[in-house]
């Protein structure tokens, strides 16, 4: 196995790109060296990509962030501007593991895991935050929600890899909210998750939102029908329990030892209900 650490993304893409056998990023490595400790992977090149210049960093941009694609969830959560502009996003992933493991842990890791139960990705979806990446033609911009694929696979193409996720801006009276069910109390995988972004006009009325439902079907799921459901209400009863309806109808899920499609079709629907509201909430309180 042979481990290199580029310094810019175009020796990083060469790397990726000339290798013919199995390569692997390394950011955080907090999945890839629990892997390779198991045996489940065997790379023939580790591309580590934290030496890269800007890769670790967030800087503000067109009034939203910009966040490194090896910038920790401790440090996420530490950073004041990204907190208040996408609280939910922050919850999501500063829900990765332990607190040892938040010091290391990403977001674009967890991304590009491509697990339908990634806690970072659902509130990146609702936020409608895109990635940047690096490759063999240059970079381009994709949007998080078209990364994941199937379970274990993204979209990105040999020679390519992420070097950061945009944050858009947003407007006052608009906010997010993420949460999951787990079978513990912390450190599991969610059996259900949902994230909801949404804005609100000044007599607090919905006028944008976005619904994205984790750990229910092969992908992360934006649901249209549920953000329909709440645009151009109070979140009454009805619009809520229009919202938890539209949900679990999208759910595709599986049946295993963490929980029954019934169980996992109905939480979808109680989630997105409850984070809807908590990011109701703090929109009002952004006015």
């Amino acid at each position: 196995m042979r481990y290199e650490k580029p310094v810019d993304a175009a020796e990083a893409v060469e790397l990726l790109q000339g290798s013919a056998g199995v390569v692997r990023v390394l950011s955080g490595g907090t999945d890839l060296l629990v892997q390779l400790k198991a045996g489940m992977v065997e790379p023939d090149l580790i591309v580590d990509i934290k030496g890269i210049t800007g890769i670790s960093d967030i800087v503000p941009e067109a009034g939203g962030f910009r966040i490194g694609a090896a910038v920790s969830g401790a440090e996420l959560g530490e950073h004041d501007g990204v907190v208040a502009l996408w609280p939910g996003v922050v919850e999501g992933a500063e829900l990765i593991g332990s607190t040892q493991v938040q010091g290391r842990a990403s977001m674009v890791g967890n991304l590009c895991n491509g697990s339908p139960a990634a806690d970072s990705v659902p509130g990146l979806i609702a936020a409608g935050a895109v990635a940047r990446i690096a490759g063999p033609d240059g970079t381009r911009d994709c949007p998080v929600i078209d990364i994941p694929v199937s379970p274990g696979k993204i979209s990105l193409g040999k020679g390519e890899f992420i070097t950061s996720v945009f944050l858009p801006a947003r407007p006052k009276r608009a906010s997010d909210a993420y949460l999951r069910f787990i079978p513990r109390t912390e450190m599991d995988i969610a059996v259900a998750a949902a994230g909801v972004s949404l804005e609100l006009d000044a007599d607090g009325v919905c006028v944008a939102a976005n619904v994205a439902l984790g750990a229910v079907a092969p992908t992360v799921l934006l649901v249209e029908e549920a953000a329909a459901a709440i645009i151009g209400t109070k979140l009454d009863d009805a619009a809520l329990e229009a919202l938890a309806s539209a949900c679990s109808k999208a759910c595709n899920p599986i049946d295993d030892k963490r929980g029954t499609i019934a169980f996992r079709t109905q939480t979808a629907g109680v989630l997105a209900k409850r984070a809807a509201l908590i990011a109701y909430k703090r929109a009002g309180e952004n006015a």
